[in-house]
């Protein structure tokens, strides 16, 4: 079966959004420094259609995170727009623009129905409505045999984590203090539901933590 892997940027204090998100500023105040590390690299960079960039230790974490990806799942929050029903009229379409960096179905956990989106480049949003497992079950079925990437927020993550159907978790540790916020791993005990610290990696920014299920929650 194809694994549940997921990625995410810390700050020192547990935080993985600042304070005060909104449509204005998604990552709420601050939250931008827990992602200043990955803006640089050639990687992230050739993924959003943009040339050059570096190469550094955090080049391979990068690398390694898109590979054998076939589905994406990710709450709400992740995929943004105003909370409550989406709106008729004008309805939100995600941060990406019309040709998102996915390349493949990602399934969004809502309460809130929707009609599939589909954009450019081979990216259709399906809106879940009847829990975590189910987007999990549609996201396995389309990856066709590759493994499911993970997205935020928080919310959404911690209950994966909860339910013990996080196979791979990547924790990009950002020196950087944010003081308050949404914290990912409120209510989650350790270790983290039978995943284990297997890997550390410091690059420029950075300290990358990658933890694998070795036993059941």
């Amino acid at each position: 079966m194809s694994k549940l892997r997921f990625k995410i940027s810390m700050s020192l204090d547990g935080f993985v959004a600042g304070p005060n998100q909104s449509v204005d500023n998604p990552l709420g105040v601050g939250g931008l420094r827990l992602h200043e590390w990955v803006f640089p690299l050639a990687a992230w960079r050739a993924l959003h259609g943009l040339e050059g960039g570096e190469v550094n230790e955090s080049t391979p974490i990068i690398e390694e995170s898109l590979a054998n990806v076939g589905a994406t799942v990710m709450g709400r929050n992740m995929f943004g727009g105003h909370p409550g029903p989406w709106n008729g009229s004008t309805p939100w379409a995600g941060w990406w623009g019309t040709n998102p960096p996915f390349h493949h179905s990602v399934f969004v956990v809502t309460h809130h129905p929707r009609e599939p989106l589909e954009l450019d480049g081979g990216t259709t949003f399906t809106f879940v409505t009847d829990g975590i497992e189910a987007a999990l079950e549609q996201a396995r079925r389309a990856a066709g045999g590759k493994d499911v990437s993970l997205g935020g927020g928080a919310n959404v993550a911690r209950q994966y984590l909860l339910a013990g159907l996080v196979d791979e978790m990547e924790i990009s540790l950002v020196p950087t203090l944010l003081g308050s916020g949404e914290r990912l791993l409120d209510g989650v005990d350790s270790p983290v539901r039978g995943l284990e610290l297997v890997r550390t990696v410091s690059a420029p920014g950075v300290t990358h933590l990658r933890f694998v299920r070795t036993r059941t929650p």
